[in-house]
């Protein structure tokens, strides 16, 4: 083994930190997949951004996958859209759970990428998110992550109850408004 090779091995093999590994089919996915990234750093989850394909390098996938764990990645997320394989061959792959984020902008409008990622065989799960929902593929990553970091589920529970803030100020904008129609 070349000495280059043998420091990619060992480089792969090692914690790298990250809990969650971003994985993308294509270059194309970033502005979908953005809002994701931006959600960990929103969250402090550590995590990386891989571009690889399931159809043009194979082989670098898997082994990607393979090493994934050992690397401490936690959850996988997959985002591909048109045949949109990068998912299930990830899941294939590895025991981690992955979520598919199918994208938009084929032909389909992303509905073939919703397919190709929801309809796995049995064994091989995939935790499928909407077309380019990539927020909420983070903060399903997260709540899996939270089942064993108190720190982050409380992160999680704050950010909810913000959510639920926010209903509460559009209910009372849309009174409002209907006051002001009478």
């Amino acid at each position: 083994m070349s000495q280059g090779k043998e420091q990619e091995s060992q480089a792969t093999t090692r914690d790298s930190g990250a809990r969650v590994m971003v994985m993308m089919g294509s270059d194309s996915d970033l502005p979908i997949m953005r809002e994701c990234v931006e959600t960990f750093e929103d969250f402090g989850v550590p995590h990386e951004v891989v571009v690889t394909s399931a159809h043009r390098s194979l082989d670098r996938t898997i082994s990607i996958a393979r090493r994934a764990a050992d690397r401490g990645v936690r959850v996988i997320i997959a985002a591909a859209g048109g045949a949109a394989h990068l998912a299930g061959v990830v899941a294939a792959a590895t025991v981690l759970p992955v979520i598919g984020v199918p994208c938009g902008g084929s032909a389909l409008s992303g509905v073939d990428a919703l397919y190709s990622t929801v309809q796995m065989p049995p064994g091989v799960p995939v935790a499928c998110v909407g077309i380019n929902a990539a927020r909420n593929a983070a903060l399903l990553a997260i709540a899996i992550l939270a089942t064993s970091d108190r720190d982050l589920a409380a992160r999680l529970a704050r950010y909810r109850e913000r959510l639920a803030q926010e209903v509460e100020v559009k209910h009372g904008r849309v009174i409002q408004a209907l006051a002001e129609l009478k």
